[in-house]
């Protein structure tokens, strides 16, 4: 695509979205981002031009508070007729919601539809939408999963949306899986001018855009890393893990999602390979040696762990892209690189 390009990003001061706007204006598009307030877009514009990021006049900001609302979008597209893409990335990722349904799954189902419905209604120019998924649209959890199952950009999560309600990480991936559903419904019912591409991103690891001033300012899958530098030598190491995917490459694959036309009506399944906690304590035991002696040593046989895993099946996605995923180590050096070049307090 020309790089006069206008691209509208949605979120634009979530964690993966602030990577996706540094890419475009890389790339020298213009970015039209949305934010909840006008405190936020400023400190948005701000970073961006204390550290120097290319081409930070192309951006700039609209504010809408409220995405649930039917008409959240619609005055962001009306003043602006030249957006040509649409990034859709806003959608609550926590697990503390008391209302699921409330807090979780309306947000994000009702997102995507006002979104789409708001870009139909008034924004013609729009030919390309990505909408950031996640792999807990994919993958199965809970009591249906089946540790056999290989998952590739085809499979679905069988969870159902009663079962979303009964608990907020369950209400986390129904959120995805039901807002992901509503989009490709949307494009099957109605006869839109635009093609729509899914980045499906594992959980996602590696640096915040910005340096961090603030533990209040790591989103919930660096937090984990975090949580894992505060353990004493005599704790035990977490059983947490899964796949994982940098974010450097998740925001690298919203570019290729509406650049390349095999992008175009497709999930592109991102998963670099499997990580445990284990694989983190010992990457950081190994790479910082300051902390050798304060964290504990756990397992470290149990952390070796294959650069891919054997679960996931994403060659579709790997030729669309064309090129190579960021590793563990190196995913987990730059991210603690940053949390302890920080201080964070």
């Amino acid at each position: 695509m020309a790089t006069t390009t206008t691209v509208f990003v949605t979120g634009a001061t979530g964690f993966i979205a602030q990577h996706i706007v540094i890419e475009l204006l890389k790339n020298g598009y213009k970015v039209i981002g949305t934010v909840r307030s006008e405190s936020k877009g400023d400190s948005l514009i701000s970073n961006l031009k204390q550290y120097n990021i290319p081409n930070q006049e192309n951006f700039k900001y609209e504010i809408v508070a409220d995405i649930s609302k039917p008409d959240a979008f619609d005055n962001a597209l009306k003043s602006n007729q030249d957006i040509s893409v649409f990034i859709h990335t806003a959608s609550p990722f926590h697990f503390k919601a008391k209302d699921i349904k409330k807090e979780l799954l309306e947000p994000a189902i009702e997102g995507t539809k006002n979104a789409l419905n708001s870009i139909v209604n008034f924004a013609p120019e729009v030919k390309r939408v990505v909408i950031t998924s996640s792999i807990a649209a994919v993958q199965t959890f809970g009591k249906l999963s089946n540790p056999n199952d290989v998952h590739n950009e085809e499979s679905w999560d069988k969870i159902s949306f009663e079962e979303s309600c009964t608990d907020p990480f369950l209400g986390y991936i129904g959120s995805k899986k039901f807002a992901e559903k509503e989009a490709w419904d949307f494009i099957n019912s109605n006869n839109v001018n635009f093609s729509l591409s899914v980045v499906n991103p594992a959980a996602v690891f590696g640096p915040q855009a910005f340096p961090i001033t603030s533990s209040r300012e790591l989103n919930t899958s660096s937090e984990e890393i975090n949580k894992l530098l505060k353990l004493k030598p005599d704790d035990k190491v977490p059983d947490d893990k899964g796949a994982f995917i940098d974010v450097r490459d998740v925001a690298k694959a919203h570019l290729v999602a509406f650049e390349k036309d095999d992008a175009k009506g497709k999930r592109l399944l991102l998963v670099s390979g499997p990580y445990n906690s284990q694989a983190i304590i010992n990457i950081v035991r190994n790479d910082f040696k300051s902390l050798d002696l304060v964290l504990p040593e756990g397992n470290p046989e149990s952390g070796k762990l294959p650069i891919h895993s054997d679960r996931w099946d994403n060659e579709k996605t790997k030729k669309i892209l064309g090129f190579d995923f960021i590793h563990l180590d190196e995913c987990i050096h730059d991210s603690v690189q940053q949390i302890l070049g920080d201080s964070l307090p």
